[in-house]
C-alpha cells in the first residue's frame, strides 16, 4: 500500500542523494527557492528550457539505448490483442453492471496521488508541465466523481443518487517492485462509486457487494476462455472489517449474498490483514486466484477513502475504490479467442 510522502525543510537530509547534489550546486536556498518562491508557471518555463537543452544534446545512438534501457519505455510483452478481447470483456461488463466507463487522459494534475492518497511523489513519473502521468487511476476517477457528485448536490443538497465510473488505463509507477511480474507500466480496471452516506452501513455494504460481483464477473467470463479452464483455480475473496463493529452487516449482507451468487469462489473475513489500515476506512476486500502454475496471486484490491469527502469538504461523501489487474490476468492466465465467453 502507498506511504505517506515525507515532505517538508530537511527533505534533504533524509535524501543522501538530494543533500549531495545541492551541495554540488552551491547555491544556498535553491530547493526553497525552485519549490516555493517560483510560481507554477515560473519553474515550468525553467523546466522546459532545462530539457530543451538535454534534449538537443541526445544523439540517435544514445536515444536508443535509453529506449533498450528504461523500464519506463519497455513495451508490454502481451500480445495486444489478447489484451485489447480482455479490454473490451471488461468494458461490457461495466455497462452491465450499471457502470458508466470513461476514457481517461494520460496525465493527470499535480499532487493527484499525493494531496488526496497520500503517495510518496517520488512513486509517480511527474512531469514539466505541472502533472503526473496516472499512477492510478482510481484517484482520477475520485476526482471526476467528485465534479458529478458536486453537480447532484448543486441540484440537491442532500442528493443520494451514485456516480458509478470505471476506466481501463495503462499507469506507470517509478518505484521498483520486488515481483518480477511487475513492470513500470501495466494495465488495470478502476472503479469508482460515490455517494452519500445512507445510515445503517447500507452504501457501505451494498457498494462492496456490487464492485465485488463486478471484479468477480470479469473474472469468471475471462477464465471461460482461458486454455487451461479445465484446471478451474481457487479464487479467494477476503473482506477486513476496519470499523471493528460491522461484522455482523459484512457477513449477512455482502460475504453470503455473494457466496449465493458465485458457489465456487471462497469468501472469508481477514481480520490481520497488515495492508490498506490508514489508507482505507470502513471496510476494504482483496481478490486472490490461483494460476495453473499454482501460484497465488493478487488479483483485485479495493476499499472505501475519505477523497471525495475531502475534495467535496463533505463528510456525508461516501467512496468505493477498487482495482483489477488486466495485465496480470491476461498474461497469467491465457486466454484462447476460439472459445465462447457463454
Amino acid at each position: 500500500m502507498p506511504e505517506p510522502a515525507e515532505l517538508g525543510q530537511g527533505e534533504e537530509t533524509r535524501d543522501p542523494r538530494l543533500g549531495r547534489v545541492l551541495r554540488e550546486a552551491a547555491t544556498p536556498g535553491l530547493l526553497a527557492a525552485l519549490a516555493e518562491r517560483l510560481a507554477p508557471t515560473d519553474l515550468q518555463t525553467l523546466l522546459l528550457a532545462v530539457f530543451r537543452r538535454r534534449a538537443a544534446a541526445i544523439t540517435a545512438g544514445r536515444l536508443l539505448q535509453q529506449y533498450e534501457s528504461s523500464r519506463f519505455t519497455t513495451p508490454s510483452p502481451l500480445a495486444p490483442l489478447d489484451l485489447a478481447r480482455l479490454e473490451v470483456l471488461a468494458h461490457e461488463r461495466l455497462a452491465e453492471h450499471g457502470f458508466t466507463g470513461v476514457e481517461l487522459s494520460p496525465l493527470a494534475p499535480l499532487g493527484t496521488n499525493s494531496a488526496i492518497a497520500t503517495v510518496d511523489q517520488n512513486k509517480v513519473v511527474t512531469t514539466v508541465r505541472n502533472t503526473e502521468a496516472i499512477a492510478d487511476p482510481t484517484n482520477v476517477l475520485a476526482l471526476e466523481c467528485a465534479v458529478r457528485r458536486r453537480r447532484l448536490l448543486r441540484a440537491d443538497t442532500r442528493s443520494r443518487h451514485r456516480v458509478r465510473l470505471g476506466a481501463t488505463h495503462r499507469v506507470i509507477r517509478a518505484q521498483a517492485f520486488p515481483a518480477p511480474d511487475m513492470a513500470a507500466h501495466f494495465k488495470l480496471l478502476a472503479l469508482c462509486t460515490a455517494g452519500r452516506d445512507e445510515g445503517s452501513f447500507d452504501f457501505e455494504t451494498q457498494t462492496l457487494t456490487e464492485q465485488i460481483h463486478l471484479h468477480l464477473d470479469v473474472l469468471e467470463r475471462s477464465r471461460r476462455t482461458g486454455r487451461q479452464d479445465h484446471e478451474r483455480p481457487t479464487v479467494r475473496v477476503t473482506v477486513t472489517d476496519l470499523t471493528g463493529h460491522q461484522h455482523a452487516a459484512l457477513s449477512t449482507r455482502v460475504l453470503e449474498p455473494l457466496g449465493q451468487a458465485h458457489p465456487d469462489t471462497v469468501f472469508a473475513f481477514d481480520h490481520e490483514r497488515p495492508t490498506g489500515r490508514g489508507y482505507y476506512t470502513g471496510a476494504c476486500f482483496e481478490i486472490r486466484a490461483t494460476t495453473p502454475e499454482g501460484d497465488d496471486l493478487d488479483i483485485a484490491d479495493g476499499g472505501f477513502t475519505t477523497w471525495t469527502a475531502d475534495l467535496l469538504s463533505n463528510a456525508k461523501e461516501r467512496l468505493l475504490i477498487s482495482g483489477l489487474g488486466i495485465e496480470r490476468l491476461c498474461a497469467r492466465f491465457p486466454h484462447d479467442p476460439h472459445r465462447p465467453t457463454k
